[in-house]
């Protein structure tokens, strides 16, 4: 096996900015009909999220698309934009106002529809924060390619996190660490919608017996994972042969046809790519941070 080379070396970094998204809710208001025909009231995108971490169980509370840590927007929609295509899993962030003025940390994922970008930040500083408080992120990685596999695209992950990865080239393909492996049937909501470069698309959790056949049970905030028969070079299809790998960004779901988020990284039309089991591939491991780990609730 080789090292991978990169071309990190050629990627121009860029301030992009957001503010603290308060809390919203959907067009269909308070109540959400969930996949059995029931329905809730959960807490759901946006804002701080105090209790729910990298590295924790996406199945651990009740939530619907609740999204761990610190959740950002730019009130300007081409900004907006910009600020959701640039900004790279693992890019560094600081607060620039608010009382948590100058706390650093760390973009975890991005999240389509609702258009936010994800950050992880200390418990500390979290306390600290306010809604609107601003964040600025040093986006740098888009453009990123693999030397010796042009063929595979990478997207939305900083250049040192997939150092940090380690990914190997073994047999013509590119060998990365995953800790889990997910067929393209249970692939739902954000299939067919958009481009890999930003947002995410869902893990489907409502046949829950399935969901324990590929031990997805224990799916935790940060996992990478791969993803079988799955293309999202030209955008999210079904291509018998194509992988994907992405990180898991945000929590199971309670409405049909959606589940926990998965942003893209990696993703070639021909089976280039080879998942490596490991119980550790999880972006909390790579970047260095702890947590409670709280176990799956269903």
């Amino acid at each position: 096996m080789q090292k991978a080379t990169i071309n990190k070396d050629r990627l121009v970094a860029q301030s992009v900015m957001g503010k603290i998204h308060h809390p919203t809710l959907g067009g269909s208001g308070v109540v959400k009909i969930t996949h059995d025909g029931k329905t809730s009231v959960l807490p759901s995108v946006g804002g701080i999220t105090y209790n729910v971490r990298i590295g924790d169980s996406v199945y651990g509370m009740d939530c619907d698309h609740v999204e761990p840590g610190v959740s950002i927007k730019n009130p300007d929609e081409r900004e907006n934009g910009a600020l959701n295509a640039f900004a790279c899993i693992g890019n560094d962030a600081r607060v620039v106002s608010g009382d948590a003025k100058g706390a650093k940390g760390f973009v975890t994922g991005t999240h389509g529809g609702i258009e936010h970008v994800l950050l992880y930040f200390a418990q500390k500083d979290l306390e600290k924060m306010l809604p609107d408080d601003r964040i600025l992120i040093r986006a740098w990685g888009q453009g990123l390619m693999v030397k010796e596999l042009p063929e595979v695209s990478l997207m939305n992950i900083d250049p040192r996190l997939f150092e940090r990865i380690g990914p190997r080239i073994r047999d013509g393909k590119l060998a990365v660490p995953v800790a889990a492996k997910i067929p393209a049937h249970l692939m739902g909501a954000g299939q067919g919608m958009g481009y890999g470069q930003t947002g995410d698309y869902d893990l489907m959790t409502s046949d829950w017996a399935e969901i324990e056949k590929y031990g997805l049970d224990r799916l935790r905030y940060g996992d990478l994972v791969l993803l079988e028969d799955c293309d999202n070079t030209f955008g999210r299809t079904f291509r018998r042969g194509a992988v994907t790998v992405g990180f898991v960004v945000h929590s199971d779901c309670v409405i049909a046809g959606h589940g926990p988020g998965i942003t893209t990284v990696m993703t070639c039309p021909k089976p280039l790519i080879e998942g490596v089991p490991s119980q550790e591939a999880n972006l909390a491991e790579w970047m260095g941070i702890s947590s409670a780990g709280k176990q799956e609730k269903r």
